[in-house]
């Protein structure tokens, strides 16, 4: 018999979801034990490759993907969060789940956790591994949400664990030390399977974690590295890297050796064809209306820093649309704006952790030329309206300050 209480659609869902537990974030997989198992999500028939890391997750999953399906698998992704869709976290084989699929996921989930109270991400991780075991997938690509030892996605047994680099971000969560942090994201790891490491600057308590973990340790710049024109994976194969790779050679230095301890082996071809791979709000480039307008979701200081590192020169003025969470560096990230000529516009994203706009206005420097706006829309509105044809337009500080620009610019 069908529950009529139950949603019928996939708004009514995630509504229904964001209700159901008092807290966004509920660290701990005691709760999720019971559940997975009802639901038989916990070990899968084929390879699983997780995820963590303070910046590079999607990109290296991205990149990941693009490789692997080069190599005719069959690919099942899930990432977070979402730019403008939630669909955008579930990738079957077959593209995108629809509303449709996800519907009858979570009312799978709904059925299997009993009366057990699950977060928002809990129960959409639940519902995700639901639609990746009936799927023809034959490859398994998991992003962590947060941290790693504690996280949902915890919960799935993988068979490598990749930790793409260790910054300071959800400090009051993760700790406050690159070692703190380490601890957290490499708990991903499992005994007697690889635990690789995709940054050259290692946390100093990394060997041992992996030692305490039994995991077989993979780390970059030891066993495998891209410099120069070469890629140099664990088992001396070499293949030939890109003078520009979009989303970072170390990114996909870090698929390429994941994917090789899974059987994926990818050849120059695959590397020079995914080079010029982007993926949405990483460094990402539009024109409208003749102004060159970019976007990056960035959140900390090091992906901050990375970014200005790729954006290129400015002849002009950077018009600056800039939102960010208020637990993220303000201050700090506003500082490396030092010296560029620069116009800010100020926005709260329309979520109740973001910073107001009084707050980053307290980290402008006094000569700061800015303005605050109600919405992020409003901002983007007005810098774009305010760039000339040698400005740019540079949206930057959350995920939810890009989503908001993006879909104003579209």
């Amino acid at each position: 018999m069908t529950d009529t209480s139950l949603p019928d659609s996939l708004a009514g869902w995630l509504r229904r979801i964001e209700a159901m537990h008092p807290a966004e974030i509920e660290l701990g997989l005691d709760r999720l034990h019971g559940v997975a198992a009802r639901l038989a999500v916990a070990h899968f028939s084929v390879p699983v490759i997780t995820v963590a890391g303070t910046n590079g997750k999607g990109s290296t999953l991205r990149l990941m993907t693009a490789l692997a399906e080069r190599q005719g698998r069959q690919v099942c992704l899930y990432t977070s969060p979402h730019l403008h869709v939630f669909n955008e976290r579930v990738r079957l084989p077959e593209g995108l789940a629809s509303d449709a699929q996800l519907c009858a996921a979570f009312a799978q989930v709904e059925q299997a956790r009993a009366g057990v109270p699950l977060t928002y991400f809990e129960f959409t991780t639940l519902a995700a591994l639901w639609l990746f075991k009936a799927s023809t997938a034959d490859l398994i690509l998991l992003e962590v949400g947060l941290g790693g030892r504690l996280d949902a996605v915890n919960i799935v047994e993988p068979d490598v664990s990749v930790v793409t680099s260790v910054g300071l971000d959800h400090q009051d969560w993760l700790g406050d030390t690159r070692e703190a942090i380490a601890a957290e994201k490499c708990g991903i790891g499992r005994a007697d399977k690889p635990l690789v490491f995709g940054e050259m600057d290692w946390p100093d308590n990394l060997v041992s974690l992996a030692a305490t973990l039994g995991s077989s340790p993979v780390f970059a710049g030891r066993d495998f590295h891209a410099q120069g024109e070469a890629l140099v994976l664990s088992d001396n194969r070499q293949l030939r890297l890109p003078a520009q790779v979009r989303l970072g050679a170390d990114n996909l230095a870090t698929a390429c050796q994941a994917l090789a301890l899974v059987g994926v082996e990818c050849g120059d071809a695959d590397v020079a064809a995914v080079a010029e791979l982007g993926l949405f709000g990483r460094c990402e480039q539009q024109h409208i209306g003749g102004v060159s307008c970019w976007f990056d979701v960035g959140h900390n200081l090091p992906a901050v820093q990375r970014f200005l590192q790729q954006l290129p020169a400015c002849a002009g003025t950077r018009h600056l649309v800039f939102g960010m969470m208020a637990d993220k560096p303000v201050d700090a990230v506003i500082g490396l704006f030092d010296g560029m000529a620069t116009r800010w516009y100020l926005a709260a994203p329309q979520i109740p952790r973001a910073a107001p706009t009084a707050r980053l206005r307290e980290g402008l420097p006094d000569t700061a030329q800015y303005q605050e706006y109600a919405s992020v829309a409003a901002a983007t509105r007005a810098a774009l309206d305010a760039a000339g044809g040698e400005d740019q337009v540079v949206v930057f500080g959350s995920f939810y300050t890009v989503s908001e620009a993006r879909e104003q610019a579209q």
